[in-house]
């Protein structure tokens, strides 16, 4: 798809190979398939700055060379009316092919060439969470949260990403407690060789098989992952239980679980199809309520599986299973999901829907990535979202969580709403 899309994208030339003079660089080279170059402009092109010709004819399966690159950026910087975003891609593009550019006649300076290296995006959210449970006091969150997110370009391969994030409680007026503070969220290097990624540093751990829901958090350690079609996901490292939803952090000192898990994933067209195991091995599983009969472990093994189908541009369906074979009650969780259109921040206006049922079983998910049962777990019921974006770059979300606790047959419900302003 992607070679087939670039192909199309030669059409946009705005300047003769005939009629310029070339200097020392190879107007000839290819840019290698692999490049990050690639996607750079195919999203030029998706946003309407870099125009094919007319018929929207396409040119095969050829790669494109470095001079016509530089051709199509030269195109696109002599354009004013483009967004932030796209802008940030054109100077990027334009470091990248910047002695082509000169041979074009179009001057980059060395300020210019280096100033994209390194650049810093970020989001001011303010979430509002209720959980009413029957029979007991309802736990509400009005909370604040700033996030920077730097980025690094070490090289054409490795990048190196991070987050920083800041929290406050509107109802305190501070944090959480005395020991809130600023914190490194994760750190890690990003290096993507072809079909090949790996990770290191402290990343995120997020189980892709089942759409998040056994987990969505971070962990610190190393991660590899390749294929194409078929995509192989190999982890392993530490991971701060702390962080874990509440029945798996009861106050041991062996917060800091050993991890290792593998997953597979494969999803080229509509279907996409995944499969997981995760292993976490520390003394708080010991402590964890109704965790086994009669015997404690140390571990946890949680198996997932997940499977879904894009009917069209607005439709999706998803379902997922999870096991924990270590644990002897609330081993299984299960969730199936139907989503309508959604929304995206560049583009205002727009907004999605969803509907689902879940089973959260507390001792097989470590930190689920649904927004109405971070802590509370051990529930089940059906759950119905909506998220729009007002303004470009503001986005909106309501969810709505009715259902039953899984040891007390009690009502159990979750109402949360956010606010983002991402700069």
């Amino acid at each position: 798809m992607k070679k087939t899309l670039v192909s199309a994208l030669t059409t946009a030339l705005v300047v003769g190979a005939a009629s310029t003079t070339f200097a020392a660089a190879n107007p000839f080279s290819d840019v290698p398939a692999d490049h990050w170059a690639y996607d750079a402009v195919s999203q030029l092109a998706a946003d309407g700055v870099i125009e094919g010709y007319g018929d929207t004819t396409f040119r095969g399966n050829q790669n494109i060379t470095r001079y016509e690159m530089a051709q199509m950026i030269a195109k696109a910087m002599a354009k004013s009316d483009v967004s932030a975003a796209d802008k940030a891609l054109i100077d990027k593009l334009a470091a990248e092919f910047s002695d082509e550019l000169n041979n074009l006649g179009v001057r980059v300076s060395n300020l210019e060439r280096n100033a994209d290296k390194v650049k810093w995006t970020g989001e001011a959210r303010y979430t509002y969470t209720s959980a009413r449970h029957e029979d007991e006091k309802n736990d509400n969150t009005d909370k604040l949260q700033f996030r920077l997110y730097p980025t690094a370009e070490v090289n054409n391969n490795w990048h190196v990403n991070a987050r920083l994030t800041a929290s406050t409680y509107m109802d305190k007026d501070a944090g959480k407690d005395s020991s809130d503070k600023t914190e490194l969220t994760y750190v890690y290097a990003d290096g993507q060789y072809g079909n090949f990624n790996v990770k290191l540093g402290k990343m995120p751990l997020y189980s892709v098989a089942d759409d998040g829901l056994v987990v969505d958090d971070f962990f610190s350690g190393a991660s590899v992952t390749f294929g194409k079609d078929l995509k192989a996901t190999l982890e392993a490292g530490r991971y701060d239980l702390d962080r874990a939803q509440d029945n798996f952090h009861k106050g041991s000192n062996d917060k800091a679980a050993n991890y290792q898990g593998a997953e597979l994933n494969y999803g080229p067209n509509k279907l996409r199809l995944g499969a997981s195991y995760r292993h976490f091995n520390s003394a708080e599983f010991t402590q964890a309520a109704n965790y086994r009969n009669g015997s404690t472990s140390d571990d946890a093994n949680i198996w997932s599986v997940g499977a879904g189908y894009k009917f069209d541009h607005n439709w999706n369906l998803f379902g997922a299973f999870a096991q924990n074979t270590e644990a002897d009650n609330y081993d299984t969780a299960h969730n199936i999901q139907l989503s309508y259109k959604g929304s995206d921040i560049a583009n205002k206006g727009t907004w999605g829907a969803y509907a689902a049922y879940r089973y959260l079983g507390n001792n097989t998910l470590v930190l689920p990535t649904y927004d109405t049962a971070h802590s509370h777990l051990n529930e089940k019921g059906w759950e119905v979202g909506a998220s729009y974006v007002p303004f470009t770059n503001v986005y909106t979300a309501v969810e709505y969580f009715d259902g039953k606790d899984l040891a007390t047959d009690r009502d159990a419900k979750t109402l949360f709403g956010r606010v983002s302003f991402f700069f």
